[in-house]
């Protein structure tokens, strides 16, 4: 079991703070979903939780442990693994050669996405957006992450692919955080799944999926 947090969380982008001492949990394994629109700090929050932007207040724990001056290599050595919106793949390396990034044995990543297999020679940066979505979550499958940050997961997917994706994280023995602008219809009734809702980098909403108006 892992735990990751904010206690009071605040960002600043120059004279623009982005998140106003925001406070949230996200137990493992299980799956939290930040919830916001675009300028909400949802994105915000996942990059301090991966320690890519710097806290002006507040900390990140990890399993009872204050992380905020961990750097974010540390934080991926530990088994955090960072999905980005944007750039998530290498785009002049081949689908296998950002697959065995995260681990020599494909495997598991053609097992999760069987629609990989006939596009390993190709190089990722000529994907569509939900293929390139598919092989940057792949690197979230091995059994040695801990916490997972994903910021739209299913962007540019199929439904029946972004359902499989949400079954396929669901499934994992790690903390998942991830941000959407919309509750997916497949968690909408999923017991366990914690939504935290946010606007304007404070905390709107937080509790369970089916409690979510």
């Amino acid at each position: 079991m892992t735990h990751i947090s904010l206690r009071h969380a605040r960002v600043r982008y120059g004279p623009l703070e982005a998140l106003h001492g925001l406070t949230l949990a996200a137990p493992g394994p299980g799956l939290t979903v930040l919830l916001g629109r675009n300028g909400s700090g949802r994105t915000t929050a996942l990059r301090a939780l991966a320690g890519t932007v710097p806290l002006s207040g507040g900390a990140v724990v990890w399993d009872g442990a204050d992380v905020t001056r961990v750097p974010a290599y540390e934080r991926a050595r530990r088994g955090l693994v960072l999905v980005p919106e944007r750039r998530a793949v290498f785009g002049s390396l081949t689908v296998r050669e950002n697959l065995e990034l995260a681990a020599p044995d494909v495997s598991s990543a053609l097992d999760a996405y069987p629609q990989l297999a006939p596009l390993l020679p190709r190089r990722a940066g000529t994907l569509s957006g939900g293929e390139q979505r598919m092989v940057a979550l792949s690197r979230a499958l091995p059994p040695h992450v801990r916490v997972v940050l994903a910021d739209e997961p299913t962007q540019g997917m199929s439904p029946a692919v972004a359902t499989r994706t949400y079954a396929l994280l669901g499934g994992l023995d790690a903390c998942v955080v991830v941000a959407e602008q919309r509750l997916p219809p497949a968690l909408r009734e999923t017991p366990g799944v914690l939504v935290y809702e946010l606007r304007r980098g404070a905390l709107a909403f937080g509790g369970e999926a089916r409690e979510l108006d």
